[in-house]
């Protein structure tokens, strides 16, 4: 369907009657193959359809390319790639990267990608790939003990950013200006004191985003206080504004963001805790960051990925172990869509949506 049938549709579930369950549904919330949910109206509502990655390992790297193209990144160094909207997948994992842990990629189209591996030293990589997979180039290899590398994003098909947890009081960036083949390390006068305790979280390559051709935005946790970076000189200078997610403790804070343009934005988070409660799990900010507001009605629990759905300016999911959740107002109100578990999720200009996570899990919104 059309991304404003999409939306449509998604504002029609959230109205159904209280405990509607959908017709069709499955459990674990995706539907099988074949299978398409029904409103109380009898209308299809969209619904995660789970796509057999043959492959039991935590995506918690993703990079939706377009309907038909996707490509995911995980545990024990492996990364698979679609063509086919996720009927097939292809092992296309870096050689010798069992022992790394991918967190984070970044695909320019079906053929080019620049993965992330985390960890301290030197388990923190970048490889770029230019043929699909078939080869992998290291383009960064970190050498400072004291740097742990956590996201990166892209402003465009040259510049990107990646960012490390604080070395020596501040948040590290790295930047790429011929399509992440080289990396520098930024100077660090432009980058305000990190809190005692502060860091990214790893959790679903949302940490560090931007939007447009020079702002970015990356996200924290762990310290007093739940912080909002923002860059609009692409990484050179920054300036930090609280948010009212929960924080406090090395498992609470801001996990992912998402801005549908240079103004706008979602931030989700909570406590990745399973015993734990999060609430105020999500905030939104008007101006670039500079403040936040908790959402008057956020999900449920912690979420560790958000992403607006192209096209419709005011729709956005994200995700978490224990569901995803949906808003058609820009931020401020969540409705449960789905119980299934998903780590990252990310939509396409070409009004597709991809959710992966644990246990090999991949799904595509239908």
């Amino acid at each position: 369907m059309s991304v404003g049938a999409c939306a449509a549709a998604l504002a029609a579930a959230l109205t159904a009657p209280a405990g509607a369950a959908p017709a069709g549904a499955a459990p674990a919330g995706a539907a099988p193959a074949g299978a398409a949910p029904l409103s109380a109206t009898g209308r299809q509502t969209p619904h995660w359809q789970l796509k057999d990655s043959g492959t039991d390992v935590r995506f918690r790297g993703l990079s939706a390319v377009s309907r038909h193209a996707a490509w995911v990144a995980g545990s024990k160094g492996t990364v698979l790639r679609t063509t086919d909207g996720g009927a097939h997948w292809r092992n296309v994992s870096p050689p010798g990267a069992a022992d790394l842990e991918f967190r984070d990629i970044e695909a320019f189209d079906a053929r080019r990608a620049v993965v992330l591996a985390i960890g301290e030293g030197e388990a923190s990589r970048v490889l770029r790939t230019d043929d699909g997979g078939a080869t992998w180039t290291e383009s960064f290899r970190n050498t400072d003990a004291k740097a742990f590398y956590d996201c990166l994003a892209f402003f465009d098909r040259r510049h990107g950013l990646a960012m490390s947890d604080p070395v020596d009081g501040a948040f590290r960036i790295l930047s790429t200006s011929d399509g992440g083949r080289s990396w520098k390390v930024l100077p660090g006068a432009g980058m305000p004191a990190a809190q005692d305790g502060e860091a990214g979280f790893a959790a679903g390559g949302q940490c560090l985003v931007t939007s447009g051709p020079r702002d970015a935005w990356l996200a924290t946790g762990g310290g007093a206080h739940a912080r909002v970076l923002h860059s609009a000189d692409r990484g050179v200078t920054w300036t930090a504004s609280d948010t009212p997610i929960p924080a406090g403790d090395p498992a609470r804070g801001v996990f992912a963001l998402a801005f549908r343009d240079r103004t706008h934005g979602i931030a989700v988070g909570g406590d990745y805790r399973a015993d734990q409660a999060s609430p105020r799990a999500a905030a939104v900010s008007g101006d670039a960051g500079r403040t936040w507001t908790t959402a008057a009605q956020p999900p449920p629990a912690y979420r560790s990925g958000v992403t607006w759905l192209p096209h419709t300016g005011s729709t956005a999911l994200a995700v978490g172990p224990t569901g995803t959740d949906l808003t058609t107002d820009g931020g401020r109100t969540w409705k449960t869509l789905d119980t299934g578990s998903y780590d990252t999720v990310d939509c396409t200009p070409d009004r597709a949506c991809w959710a992966s996570g644990e246990k090999g899990r991949v799904a595509r919104l239908e």
